[in-house]
């Protein structure tokens, strides 16, 4: 289970429903990140777009099909969020829904509207904006999410883990770690680019390695709202280090970060030449 420390000394914890697969509350962090949206936070707003924009838009075109343009596309993904504005006071997490279902079942309603739109337009007519339609909320709901959409969105927020970690630690710790574990550099080639030692790079590399696992736990707290996806660090080889093996779970958990980043990077990649 994630949970622990945070920053500044904050706790956070989730409690188990012994009957459902999900939280019986949310957590701090969470609950405090839906009412940053709701007071219209604009900070808010950009961080959830920074983080998830490349993941809708990649799903936008995947529905889209070839009907509608990249630059439709960009449009739809500001409107996804002009629609989960109007829809949050109305948004209840603790109904069973993912947080990625929240995503995607905005987005959908938005191409939706956009293709009704259109087919209105060519038969001479108009299409009012169809009501949000707020049955996926519940556990049992779908917007037509699959694996490969969900890994998409857990990559997402080991990026931003990744991005705080940066934002926090020295540079030359942090491009240590970027050699060693986001380019797969052997640990003797980073020690002689930094002049070091190779027990120095393993040393300073242990330093980011455990502030970056606490930032990933504050990312998955925030953005997780059912048990499934506060469980999704252990199934993709970001587990907690257990004591016992300390070593073999540092090289998964850097294994697994680095093949994330490379993903993630290229999913980047394709949305930044899509929008171009």
């Amino acid at each position: 289970m994630w949970g622990g420390v945070v920053r500044a000394g904050v706790g956070f914890h989730i409690v188990w429903a012994e009957e459902e697969d999900r939280p019986t509350m949310l957590t701090p962090m969470t609950t405090g990140f839906i009412g940053r949206l709701r007071a219209n936070d604009q900070s808010a707003w950009f961080e959830l777009w920074e983080t998830f924009g490349p993941v809708v838009r990649a799903q936008l075109m995947k529905w889209g099909k070839g009907r509608i343009g990249s630059q439709t596309v960009q449009d739809l993904s500001q409107e996804t969020l002009a629609a989960l504005s109007e829809s949050i006071d109305r948004f209840d997490p603790s109904r069973g829904a993912r947080f990625s279902t929240w995503l995607l079942a905005i987005a959908k309603h938005v191409l939706g509207d956009e293709l009704d739109r259109r087919g209105a337009q060519k038969r001479g007519g108009s299409k009012r904006a169809a009501e949000f339609d707020e049955s996926w909320m519940v556990s049992a709901g779908g917007a037509g999410a699959d694996e490969q959409y969900e890994a998409a969105v857990f990559r997402a927020k080991v990026e931003k883990a990744i991005r705080m970690t940066q934002k926090e630690i020295d540079f030359a710790d942090f491009s240590i770690f970027s050699m060693r574990v986001l380019e797969g550099k052997p640990g003797k080639e980073v020690a002689a680019a930094f002049g070091v030692s190779e027990p120095t790079v393993s040393r300073r590399l242990a330093r980011v390695r455990e502030i970056l696992r606490v930032r990933l736990a504050e990312v998955i707290a925030v953005y997780s709202f059912t048990a499934e996806e506060a469980a999704e660090p252990a199934r993709n080889g970001l587990a907690p280090t257990p004591k016992q093996d300390a070593a073999a779970s540092d090289a998964m958990f850097d294994e697994a970060i680095g093949e994330i980043y490379h993903r993630q990077m290229e999913l980047r990649k394709q949305d930044q030449a899509t929008r171009l």
